[in-house]
């Protein structure tokens, strides 16, 4: 308890959108007395937020630890990824202070598009077919013979921009001539990725990873083009939204059980455990979702599109700490029912050459919108812009168009000289066709009906007799009343149910007696009109199939139906969620 009650620390580190983020997200914390960004930007500095004039360049690593050690820093979050590649967590590590972000060798996973892919490949990841090479002219012969279009990545980090989209065999040839012979990406070019042109929709995955366990934020989709329509230069992002319509319940299962599992313990098999964020990008293809790319720590915009959907009661800092120390099936990761949308206020001349130290000015904003500082800075009082995307404004609503709505009138509050940020973020997701739901959509699990069934044939072949086989699976029971020697006969009809003993069944969690009781009910409402026994159908309706609890309530009504010599024939089985709680039936 006391442990518990000691305030914790958290160094955020980096000066972006992201960090700013992060760090709202973490000072909302109970447990967390300060957080300290380093270096920080004009937004990440006021009430438990204070910014750290320190860099995050390798050679700025022993500082950095110096500082965590003097101001008792307990959690370190590194933002980019270019510390995270230089071996930033490890430098903590060696310390003994809990870090959320991955290994050097761990950060590999961006770090090198070429070991990525070939990762890919070994532990069976979806993804393009490809080729690596550091011999331009084998790269060349590649794209000459290869049957598909080509995407040309330089394997280093580049900014993320090291990215080339021929549309001809010539400009794949001329790409491969300016990353590999021009160094147009510097030595990031060195070894590029050669591989097949996806076509389909792009989602961003962000998920939460102790070595061990994965836990992701609710999927986005962000825009890279500069303006709108997706035309001009690619961009770091100009904007994102959340959830990703297109990202249905069984899209995301399938994703978590073919890419993101299997890379977390694909990583921690090959022996370097990855802890942090993995940030999965990902093509919905019509031969189902494939891996793009892999990034080693959270997306910019994504996160400020993700961190405002958290739900009140999930404490970020508790997440984060627990992911460090190998515990966070602990720690639950919540999120509130809705969608966010984040714009880009970027400015003028961006992704080009820009005007920095212009004045920025700030209005009041309205509920569930939240401006995120990027590339500003403080001059004196005043803050100024200072780098190519400047602010990330964010709304939250229950819908994609009101999300959109709050962020819009969000960006008409801030203003600066040569702004410009793109209208038409989210038009996919408005534009989406509607589908019809799938059952797993409505959190109906068809499957474990199915395992019902079979577990229940034997249970209710045992209550046949003349007139019935009891055979069950079909859409209606089916009765021969010629074969019970009845001649002109009159049916007799009851419905009944079984009242508060469903509580006591419920409570008690025995439900292997309750279904002879529900039989009786039945059968002295017949013999009381002169009538015999001759078939039962049952109705079993529940939140959600508990296929034993089922099983077992079965099993009692078909041992009341054999005490009454009466048939099983049928029945209906109705799992809703939502319309009753959890271990309730009826």
């Amino acid at each position: 308890t006391n442990q518990i009650r000691v305030a914790l620390n958290v160094l955020v580190i980096g000066g972006g959108g992201r960090e700013h983020a992060l760090a709202w997200a973490l000072a909302k914390s109970e447990r967390v007395g300060k957080v300290y960004v380093a270096p920080g930007n004009g937004g990440t500095s006021g009430g438990k937020i204070e910014n750290v004039a320190i860099g995050h360049s390798a050679s700025d690593f022993a500082k950095l630890v110096e500082f965590a050690q003097t101001q008792s820093v307990g959690l370190v979050v590194p933002g980019p990824e270019q510390p995270l590649v230089d071996g930033i967590s490890d430098a903590f590590k060696k310390v003994g202070i809990p870090t959320f972000g991955p290994s050097a060798r761990a950060a590999r996973i961006e770090g090198s598009k070429a070991f990525s892919k070939d990762f890919m490949k070994k532990h069976g990841i979806p993804t393009a077919a490809y080729g690596n090479f550091t011999d331009y002219n084998e790269a060349c012969e590649f794209v000459k013979s290869a049957s598909f279009d080509v995407v040309i990545k330089a394997s280093g980090l580049a900014a993320g921009k090291g990215v080339l989209m021929p549309t001809t065999k010539e400009e794949a040839l001329e790409a491969l001539k300016s990353v590999m012979v021009d160094r147009e990406f510097g030595d990031a070019g060195s070894e590029v990725v050669v591989e097949e042109l996806l076509v389909g929709q792009e989602i961003s995955v962000l998920a939460v990873s102790d070595g061990y366990t994965v836990a992701s934020f609710p999927a986005a989709q962000d825009h890279k083009r500069a303006y709108d329509g997706d035309a001009g230069p690619n961009t770091g992002g100009m904007g994102a939204y959340a959830p990703a319509p297109v990202a249905t319940a069984e899209l995301l299962q399938k994703i978590h059980k073919s890419v993101l599992q299997p890379s977390i313990d694909g990583m921690r098999r090959d022996g370097f455990p990855f802890v942090g964020c993995l940030f999965t990008g990902f093509m919905l293809t019509a031969d189902g979702p494939k891996v793009l790319e892999y990034n080693c720590r959270f997306g910019d915009p994504e996160t400020e599109a993700v961190l405002p959907l958290l739900d009140e009661s999930c404490d970020l800092a508790e997440v984060f700490l627990a992911a460090a120390e190998g515990r966070l099936d602990a720690v639950p990761l919540k999120f509130r029912d809705g969608f966010s949308a984040t714009v880009v206020v970027a400015s003028g001349g961006y992704p080009g050459s820009y005007a920095k130290g212009r004045a920025i000015a700030f209005e009041p904003t309205a509920a569930d919108t939240h401006v995120f500082h990027a590339g500003t800075a403080c001059d004196g009082s005043q803050v100024v812009t200072a780098g190519g995307r400047v602010l990330a404004v964010t709304g939250v609503s229950d819908s994609v168009q009101g999300a959109l709505d709050r962020a819009y009138a969000g960006v008409a509050t801030v203003s600066f000289d040569g702004a410009f940020h793109r209208t038409d973020i989210g038009f996919r997701a408005l534009n989406q066709p509607r589908e019809g739901l799938s059952y797993a959509d409505a959190g109906v699990d068809i499957d474990a009906g199915n395992r019902l069934v079979d577990l229940i044939k034997p249970i209710v072949k045992a209550t046949r007799r003349a007139g019935t086989d009891s055979d069950i699976g079909g859409f209606g029971g089916v009765f021969d009343l010629k074969a019970t020697g009845y001649k002109d006969p009159v049916l007799v009809s009851a419905t009944d149910g079984v009242g508060t003993k469903l509580k006591i069944a419920h409570e008690t969690r025995v439900h292997d007696t309750v279904g002879v009781d529900l039989v009786a009910m039945q059968v002295n409402d017949i013999i009381v009109q002169g009538a015999e026994p001759l078939f039962f159908l049952d109705y079993y309706a529940c939140g959600h199939l508990d296929v034993e609890a089922t099983r077992d309530f079965v099993r009692g009504v078909a041992d009341g139906c054999v005490q009454a010599g009466c048939a099983l024939i049928g029945g209906e089985t109705a799992e809703m969620p939502g319309l009753y709680a959890a271990g309730e039936y009826d």
